[in-house]
């Protein structure tokens, strides 16, 4: 009897154990209304610094093919959701018949189309492949024959300045094979001033579209190139560049808007914003960042 009272006598009461419960409860309370904020603020800034990361990526990626775009090629649509371009591959100057070559060595042919052959001065930069394009003074849309937009327009190449090239060369070949030479058959003869040529790879989109419950950034290649921007290139194939997009109007503004003003340089506006939480929804919960990027593009055919 005496070692029980000793032990009762040693532990804890009913009260005692819910004063200590409530006692707890509160000083708990107390730092989760301390703590609460700075996990809150913690979590927004990793959203705030994955939703930049993202969008940083998209715009030099965008950046990257808009400076390797052909001179003049750069169109944007009428609500800035989709911009197009002519992919350059490489380029260099090329041997034109008052060159007087006493060599043999053939030049890029305005007047005979069936010459189909030229050489490069210098040798080429980069290779080519067989169905890339070689593009002689390009002046944009709506200037035929100096418009590469005219490719499939004008089949018959009497019209156009976009030649289909028929044999891959490598970096530092001397000579170009082309499938046909349209150059020559121009109904006004319009070569470089400065013998300048580039090859094109194909054409580029990049738009902006909803897909289901989000909007989504969009990489579009390897499409037949046309005379009117697409609404959503089809043939090729796409790549997902950005979620969650904020908004798609306006994402692309061009500076001259088009071949109304040609200037030798241009300018292209890129304004991308992404929801930081809510991601996958079109409204998300009013929480974004937005980036502007502007991007110097030459225009001297």
């Amino acid at each position: 009897m005496r070692a029980r009272e000793r032990a009762v006598e040693g532990g804890f009461t009913l009260v005692e154990a819910i004063i200590v419960i409530v006692i707890i409860g509160i000083i708990g309370a107390i730092v989760a209304v301390f703590i609460r904020a700075p996990i809150a603020g913690y979590a927004d800034r990793v959203a705030r610094a994955e939703a930049l990361d993202e969008a940083d990526l998209a715009l030099r990626r965008m950046a990257r093919d808009i400076r390797a775009a052909l001179p003049n090629s750069v169109r944007v649509s009428a609500d800035g959701s989709a911009l197009e371009l002519l992919l350059t591959r490489t380029g260099g100057r090329y041997l034109a018949a008052a060159d007087n070559a006493t060599n043999g060595e053939p030049p890029l042919d305005f007047e005979n189309d069936a010459n189909t052959s030229f050489t490069v001065v210098g040798g080429l930069a980069a290779p080519v492949a067989a169905g890339d394009f070689v593009v002689v003074y390009n002046l944009g849309p709506g200037m035929a024959p100096a418009d590469a937009y005219n490719l499939n327009n004008d089949p018959a190449g009497n019209n156009r300045n976009i030649a289909r090239i028929s044999a891959a060369a490598a970096a530092g070949a001397a000579q170009i094979s082309l499938a046909d030479n349209p150059f020559a058959r121009q109904l006004e003869p319009m070569p470089s001033p400065g013998n300048r040529f580039q090859v094109v790879s194909g054409a580029v989109t990049y738009r902006c579209q909803t897909e289901g419950t989000r909007r989504v950034l969009r990489r579009y290649a390897g499409y037949a190139i046309e005379a009117a921007m697409p609404d959503t290139p089809q043939g090729g194939g796409s790549a997902l560049l950005a979620a969650r997009l904020a908004d798609c109007a306006n994402l692309f503004r061009y500076d001259p808007p088009g071949a109304t003003e040609m200037r030798q340089s241009g300018l292209v506006i890129l304004n991308l914003a992404l929801h930081t939480k809510g991601a996958t929804d079109l409204t998300g919960d009013g929480a974004s960042v937005r980036l502007l990027y502007q991007v110097h593009i030459d225009n001297t055919p």
